[in-house]
């Protein structure tokens, strides 16, 4: 039972989180705007990136809702998505800001781990 709850609890963080950031691409918040501007990333791919943010957070809620392979598949793609980012962190040598990225790449693997273990 407590296995479960954690799981639940690690998910809807993740879902949470993801849907944060991907608002603030949306509203080309002023973190996000700066934030592409030192990795490099042109400003036009913010409403993109958000785009796929909101479709792992979506993945991940469909897992919670019973469509188990659809939780994976998304927790799957937000790990990989998040790896691409720090990999434009250190390529762009951008280590301020990538503690971040390093925090939503692992509530991401923790997100596959609670979805696979559920």
């Amino acid at each position: 039972m407590l296995v479960l709850v954690l799981c639940v609890v690690v998910i809807a963080s993740a879902v949470v989180a993801n849907v944060g950031a991907a608002m603030a691409d949306f509203t080309r918040s002023n973190f996000a705007l700066a934030n592409s501007i030192k990795v490099g990333v042109p400003s036009s791919w913010l409403p993109a990136l958000g785009i796929l943010k909101v479709a792992g957070a979506a993945g991940l809620l469909l897992g919670q809702l019973g469509v188990r392979y659809i939780g994976v598949a998304a927790a799957i793609g937000l790990v990989l998505f998040f790896l691409g980012a720090i990999g434009v962190h250190l390529r762009a040598h951008e280590h301020h800001h990538i503690i971040t990225t390093v925090g939503y790449f692992l509530l991401a693997a923790a997100a596959l781990i609670a979805t696979i273990v559920r």
